[in-house]
């Protein structure tokens, strides 16, 4: 039975072709251990969310997701950006291309204050009716070219960028992570970000405790420069910083790590 398929945009999806290792082979690896891996799930979870707050990533390549996705191809060209992966796309020099065009419920206004970004709704039904007459006449187009006898590579040429593609994406947990912290956050296109959180959706199922590690550090996490510490430090003393930590439940060497991180070892009592 081929596995579930996630819907995204209109007619696109994410599904999960196949995947190696889970939590535990995280655990595994970092014990350089042949037997479980594991000890209990809490000390598991102390393990990943230490290996991940430290950058420890080589473990987390032990885990790897195959996943089959089809997309429009101004978003694909968006995802073939992360070049750690092995991919496998449908080619138009082999396949008639099928007549599927990404058509959104309404356009996004240009940013004012981003080049590369959209914001709002922009309601213009003769801006609707312009993408679908123009995908009208491009596979019409492409149609006549191949009966033509014109080959599949150069018939392609005339059709557009919401055209729906379909590919095969397999890559490791570390390097997954990295795609999603990125097509994840607010700033990422709209469309590639309702992929990401379809894949989201797969990963958290299948290694929960490197989720919750990564959506601590990674995810909702941010790195501070020089400059953004030292006016930190001026701000706080490490008495109030280690009462607010300890009210959000850190303590131990857990709560000592994060005194150091802000005010430096030699500074922490």
């Amino acid at each position: 039975m081929e596995p579930r398929a996630i819907p995204v945009l209109d007619k696109g999806f994410v599904r999960l072709v196949d995947a190696m290792g889970d939590d535990r082979a995280i655990v595994q690896a970092a014990r350089v251990s042949y037997g479980e891996g594991t000890k209990t799930v809490r000390e598991d979870a102390a393990l990943i969310d230490y290996l991940m707050r430290h950058r420890h990533t080589s473990p987390f390549e032990m885990v790897v997701f195959k996943f089959h996705v089809k997309a429009p191809i101004f978003v694909v060209r968006q995802w073939f950006r992360h070049r750690t992966a092995s991919v496998n796309e449908i080619s138009g020099r082999y396949s008639i291309l099928k007549e599927e065009f990404y058509e959104p419920e309404a356009f996004r206004k240009q940013a004012k204050r981003n080049k590369q970004a959209s914001e709002g709704a922009l309601l213009d039904e003769e801006a609707l009716a312009l993408l679908r007459r123009v995908e009208q006449e491009a596979y019409g187009a492409y149609r006549a070219l191949l009966e033509k006898g014109v080959a599949r590579e150069m018939a392609r040429m005339v059709l557009p960028l919401n055209l729906y593609t379909e590919f095969y994406w397999k890559q490791d947990l570390h390097n997954l992570f990295h795609f999603l912290k990125l097509r994840l956050a607010p700033e990422a296109q709209w469309e590639i970000r309702q992929y990401a959180q379809a894949i989201a959706e797969i990963v958290k199922e299948r290694v929960p405790l490197a989720w919750a590690a990564f959506e601590e550090h990674l995810l909702g996490g941010a790195l501070l420069s020089r400059t953004e510490l030292r006016a930190l430090r001026g701000l706080l003393t490490p008495e109030v910083y280690e009462k607010a930590l300890a009210s959000l439940g850190l303590e131990g060497s857990r709560l000592r790590e994060a005194l150091e991180k802000l005010f430096g070892p030699g500074e922490v009592p």
